[in-house]
C-alpha cells in the first residue's frame, strides 16, 4: 500500500456503520482520502461508529442498499474513483431467522450498487467485500483457493457466494477487462477470514461473547469449541483491500478478479484454543462449557489459501494470533477505563501502517 496514493482519493464505502466499514473509514480518513459512507445506522449499543466518532472524519449518508434510488442518488452525488461494498447481513445464525432479508440485502444490494455504476457510467474500482464462507465447504484439511467451488451451506453463507456470481457476472457482461478503456471500471472480490478487533459488539460472535462474560464474570457457553477457523485482526484484512483497491485504480483490469485474505497457516487455531489465550492475555478465567442446546449448522474446518494475495499483491499477515488478541483486548481496556476511542484506534492503525512499511 502506498499512503500518498490515498491523499485526496474520492472513497464511497457502503455499510460504513459496520465493525470493519468503521475501521476502514478511520485508516482511509487518517491517509488523507475523501470518505462517503453510505448504510443504515449503526446497530446496537455500544457501536464502534459512535464510540470512536467515526462520523467526525467522514460524509455521513444514511440509507438502505436494497433502495436503489436512494443509493444511485448518493454515488452520483459523491462521483467516487473508488468504492468499497461492505454493506450486509453478515451473521450465519440471524440468516436462519430472517432468509429473505439476508438474501435481499447480500444479493440485491451487490446488484444494485453494480447496476447503479452501469447505468451512471462512473468509472470507479470497486472492491466488494464477501467472505471466506462463500466456498462450498468439504471440510478439506489444506485451504480453499479462488477458483475453487463457491456454495454456502446457510442463507448467509450462500448469498454471499450469490454476491460472488453477481460481481463476476457483471464484469463478464458490462465491465469486461478486454474492453476496459471504454468502460473504465475494474472490480475485484475479497474473501476474509473470521475478523477480530475492538469494537466489534456482534450478537453471537465468539470474542464479543468471550470479553463480555471476562467482564462481567458470567460463564460461557461454547457451541463448537474444536472448529477451527482462520482468526485474523481486523487490520489484516483492510490492509488487503486497500491494496488490492490501489492496483485496481493504477493497472486497472488486471487485479478484477477474486482474492482470499486470511492469517498464515501456523496460526490457524480453534475456538478453545482462541478462549485459552484470550484468558492468558486478559490475565483472568473464563468459565465457559459446551452448550448441549441445538444449533444450527457450521462447518468445522475453514481455512484460506493466501498464495495469490502473497505473490500477485505482495500482501501478507502481519500479526501472530496472539498479537491480535493483545490489540483485541488493549482496545477493550482502553474502552473501559474511559479512553478516547477514536484516538486508540488510530494509534492501532498507525502502529500497523508502521509496522507494514518497515
Amino acid at each position: 500500500m502506498t499512503p500518498n496514493f490515498w491523499f485526496g482519493k474520492r472513497v464511497f464505502v457502503t455499510g460504513h456503520t459496520g465493525f470493519k466499514g468503521s475501521w476502514l473509514c478511520l485508516w482511509l480518513s487518517s491517509l488523507g482520502a475523501k470518505v462517503v459512507g453510505f448504510s443504515l445506522p449503526p446497530v446496537g449499543e455500544p457501536n464502534l461508529f459512535d464510540l470512536a466518532k467515526v462520523k467526525e472524519v467522514m460524509v455521513n449518508i444514511e440509507g438502505d442498499i436494497r433502495n436503489i434510488d436512494q443509493l444511485n442518488k448518493a454515488l452520483l452525488t459523491s462521483q467516487p474513483e473508488i468504492v468499497f461494498h461492505l454493506a450486509a447481513q453478515s451473521l450465519v445464525r440471524p440468516s436462519y431467522v430472517d432468509p429473505l432479508l439476508t438474501y435481499q440485502t447480500n444479493v440485491m444490494g451487490t446488484a444494485n450498487l453494480l447496476d447503479c455504476i452501469r447505468i451512471s457510467q462512473l468509472p470507479c474500482s470497486v472492491v466488494n467485500i464477501t467472505t471466506d464462507k462463500c466456498y462450498e465447504n468439504k471440510e478439506w484439511y489444506f485451504g480453499y483457493r479462488e477458483f475453487d467451488a463457491l456454495g454456502g451451506f446457510d442463507p448467509y453463507s450462500n448469498s454471499k457466494a450469490c454476491s460472488e456470481l453477481v460481481t463476476s457476472s457483471y464484469r463478464s457482461s458490462f465491465f469486461h477487462p478486454e474492453t476496459f478503456q471504454s468502460h473504465q471500471v475494474a472490480i475485484a472480490t475479497a474473501r476474509a477470514g473470521n475478523v477480530i478487533g475492538g469494537g466489534d459488539w456482534a450478537k453471537d460472535r465468539l470474542i464479543p461473547d468471550v470479553l463480555k462474560a471476562l467482564e462481567t464474570n458470567q460463564s460461557l457457553d461454547v457451541r463448537y469449541p474444536h472448529a477451527i477457523r482462520p482468526w485474523q485482526h481486523v487490520l489484516e484484512p483492510l490492509h488487503g483491500y486497500l491494496m488490492l483497491a490501489e492496483k485496481l485504480n493504477t493497472l486497472g483490469p488486471k487485479f478484477g478478479k477474486a482474492w482470499n485474505f486470511g492469517p498464515n497457516d501456523s496460526e490457524i487455531c480453534s475456538v478453545g484454543d482462541v478462549l485459552n489465550k484470550l484468558s492468558e492475555i486478559w490475565d483472568s478465567p473464563v468459565n465457559w462449557q459446551t452448550t448441549d442446546e441445538k444449533h444450527p449448522h457450521e462447518t468445522n474446518y475453514l481455512k484460506l489459501d493466501i498464495s495469490l494475495a502473497r505473490h500477485e499483491l505482495g500482501w501478507q499477515p502481519m500479526l501472530s494470533i496472539n498479537k491480535a488478541l493483545q490489540l483485541v483486548v488493549e482496545w477493550e481496556q482502553s474502552r473501559l477505563s474511559k479512553a478516547d476511542m477514536q484516538h486508540v484506534s488510530l494509534r492501532q492503525i498507525g502502529d500497523y501502517q508502521k509496522m507494514v512499511n518497515h
